[in-house]
């Protein structure tokens, strides 16, 4: 099957979808964007994170036949003209990267969070960050990351 669907603002046409195939596969091995970890599989650490058609989802869980006219922003799509997008610069500032591997997930879906709620609460930023697992840190410094995102 064919899915034609616009990633990070470009509209992406790929070719011989197997029905099972997942979106996180797709944006990973089939378009070249690695920003969006494989992790668990089963939609539980977040590590996957996208945004779909205006909302956050895993994208392990989504199948890639079902972003066929569908629009997807991955962590790769949040920059622009080489600049970093203020959520990734507020986590590069605030030193909340530690491996990696749930960061990408944690940015998608703060710049989601913010872009809902510019000033959120420090119990709004633990519900949207809830889906979102991270094995090296107690979390003060995504929540500093955020918090400084949203300039408060």
């Amino acid at each position: 099957m064919r899915v034609t669907t616009t990633v990070n603002g470009t509209e992406q046409s790929v070719d011989d979808v197997w029905p099972g195939e997942s979106l996180l596969y797709l944006v990973r091995e089939r378009l070249g964007l690695p920003g969006s970890k494989n992790a668990c599989e089963q939609g539980e650490c977040g590590s996957c994170s996208v945004v779909f058609d205006g909302k956050l989802v895993c994208a392990c869980l989504v199948l890639a036949a079902q972003a066929d006219g569908h629009e997807i922003v991955t962590v790769e799509g949040l920059g622009s003209d080489g600049e970093l997008h203020p959520v990734q610069q507020a986590f590069v500032d605030a030193g909340a990267v530690q491996c990696g591997f749930c960061t990408p997930g944690l940015i998608v879906a703060t710049a989601d969070l913010l872009e809902r709620n510019p000033q959120p609460t420090d119990d709004e930023i633990r519900e949207a960050l809830s889906g979102n697992l991270c094995r090296c840190t107690g979390y003060a410094k995504i929540f500093d990351a955020v918090r400084l995102a949203a300039g408060s």
